[in-house]
């Protein structure tokens, strides 16, 4: 079975930072929200959005990371898996709450002046990616002839070939 949610999208609010147990024992949990929409064309042809919510939870170092560089606005791309919890509320009604606990926390987007001089940050074993990177200098196209092309001889029907095709 198959339990894997991927999504990219904008920060809705600076991400809350936990802790389970205490400070120093603890482990480190974050938590945002992000926001995914999807823009398509009516039957009219006016241009509709439709903008959903996801909770997101992360753990440990890439709560760290997300601690140091995911605000309200960054764009991260996600994968996770998705999880939904249920719990008594003071008034005793049965609460439930759908996440995304990610495994994989990849920025995106342009990193704003004089944040993360060295690109962004993506878990371990992801491809390159995240912040871009400035362009490398072109060097000059240098001209190059093409190989003269080589003398082909057409290829004369055997008389004796009673193929069909």
């Amino acid at each position: 079975m198959i339990n894997k949610a991927i999504l990219i999208g904008n920060v809705g609010q600076d991400p809350e930072i936990r802790y389970t147990g205490d400070v120093n024992n603890g482990a480190k949990v974050a938590t945002f929200r992000l926001a995914t929409t999807e823009r398509y064309r009516d039957r009219n042809g006016n241009l509709q959005e439709h903008t959903e919510w996801h909770n997101i939870v992360v753990w440990r170092n890439t709560a760290d990371v997300v601690e140091k560089y995911v605000k309200k606005g960054t764009q991260v791309y996600i994968e996770g898996r998705i999880r939904t919890r249920s719990w008594d509320d003071q008034t005793g009604n049965k609460r439930y709450v759908t996440e995304i606990v990610a495994d994989t926390l990849q920025l995106l987007g342009r990193r704003p002046d004089g944040q993360n001089p060295q690109g962004g940050y993506q878990t371990p074993g992801q491809p390159q990616g995240g912040y871009q990177q400035p362009a490398p200098q072109q060097q000059p196209v240098q001209q190059v002839q093409p190989a003269a092309q080589p003398q082909v001889k057409p290829i004369e029907e055997d008389p004796g070939d009673d193929l069909p095709f």
